[in-house]
């Protein structure tokens, strides 16, 4: 063999052993993608393992709860239960549990939260059964179910009446001290009422309005807040979804609507109030002879506060207030009191007229007027009563 062919011969065999070295890495690597690939199935199948056994736990947990929740499969039980002034969402799920109406104390504590339960429990005994549901049992826990039998009192709050009048009331009933109800309406946690003005919280203006006047039964000693809150159920039931509705239609707020209501409350003689709510929408809508200027005292006396000493002087007059109606046009800022529906309706449905004044008359009732001259001539006549 000649130097050249030994040559060839040896190339030929480094190539084949070459080769042979790549197909080696090769066949190795296809076992071990094979062993991966095992282990990646014996993963797979201990995780769906383990899904399936967490997912069957928490079906029978969460068929468990479902049960407490919707009341299901319980044995039949009626009772009593007790609500006191001192009672919140916790100890009231505690007095659920202990006979036997619940199962899952932390459960009812989230719903109840969730529900604003606190806000809707009321003083008071309840007969309830375990066929209720959550809900149910918190429905079953208003007011309006309740049997009160401790010390108590029925106090009824005039219309109109503005929050200090009221808190003054409440105490001499024995409800709390006057302090502390004039407190918690300026300070006390209604968040759970969309409609409270929560910008206002801290002033006197805070529940402003939103005091719907009816006869209340309190506990004596009674908590401030808890006290405010059946004002503000009663509210939330009076303004229901038909007045709402209507109170969009109308094109104002609900604050507005009840400073409107306000205003007509403390103006009326009970017999007047479309014709008043006719005045002042007559008034805020065009300039006539007014320039939006509403001119009710009731609203100046509220903006002096203390500082009103039973008469309007001169000073009065000219006192610098948003409440100042004869100096600043359209609206005050706030209600001036806390009117009852059938303002309210008044302020949703004014009397269509042409009257922009009125005044009081020997006969004690408001007389109306189109014009300014027709107003100042009743006003200098003998039938006037000042």
């Amino acid at each position: 063999m000649s130097y050249e062919e030994n040559d060839r011969t040896e190339r030929w065999d480094a190539e084949r052993v070459r080769e042979a070295e790549r197909m080696q890495p090769s066949r190795s690597s296809g076992e071990r993608s094979k062993r991966r690939k095992k282990k990646r199935r014996g993963g797979f199948l201990l995780w769906l393992v383990f899904v399936l056994l967490v997912s069957a736990l928490l079906a029978g947990v969460g068929w468990l709860l479902a049960n407490d929740f919707c009341a299901f499969n319980k044995d039949p039980v009626t009772t009593t239960i007790e609500v006191t002034k001192d009672d919140d969402i916790n100890t009231v799920a505690d007095k659920l549990k202990q006979e036997g109406l619940i199962e899952y104390e932390w459960l009812f504590k989230l719903f109840g939260k969730l529900a604003h339960a606190e806000s809707k429990i009321g003083i008071g005994s309840y007969e309830l059964n375990s066929k209720m549901d959550y809900k149910a049992l918190i429905n079953g826990m208003r007011n309006r179910n309740a049997a009160l039998n401790a010390n108590t009192v029925k106090v009824t709050v005039p219309e109109g009446y503005t929050v200090r009048q009221i808190a003054a009331l409440l105490a001499e009933y024995g409800v709390n001290t006057e302090e502390a109800l004039l407190d918690a309406a300026r300070n006390g946690s209604f968040e759970d009422y969309y409609f409270v003005p929560q910008a206002r919280k801290g002033t006197d203006q805070y529940l402003e309005g939103y005091l719907f006047p009816d006869t209340y039964e309190f506990f004596v000693g009674e908590d401030p807040v808890k006290a405010y809150k059946r004002f503000l159920n009663n509210f939330d039931v009076k303004m229901n979804e038909e007045m709402m509705a209507r109170v969009q239609e109308s094109g104002r707020t609900l604050d507005e609507i009840l400073v409107i209501a306000s205003l007509i409350e403390r103006e009326t003689d009970g017999t007047d109030r479309a014709k008043i709510a006719s005045v002042i929408y007559n008034r805020l809508n065009n300039v006539g002879e007014t320039y939006h200027l509403l001119q009710i005292d009731a609203s100046l006396i509220y903006g002096l506060g203390d500082q009103y000493t039973g008469k309007l002087t001169e000073a009065d007059l000219a006192f610098d207030s948003p409440y100042n109606l004869s100096k600043y046009p359209y609206l005050p800022p706030t209600p001036i009191g806390n009117p009852g529906l059938a303002a309210i309706e008044a302020a949703l449905d004014p009397a269509e007229t042409g009257y922009y004044f009125y005044a009081r008359g020997q006969d004690n009732l408001h007389h109306f007027f189109r014009t300014y001259e027709e107003h100042l001539a009743f006003v200098n006549s003998s039938d006037y009563k000042g």
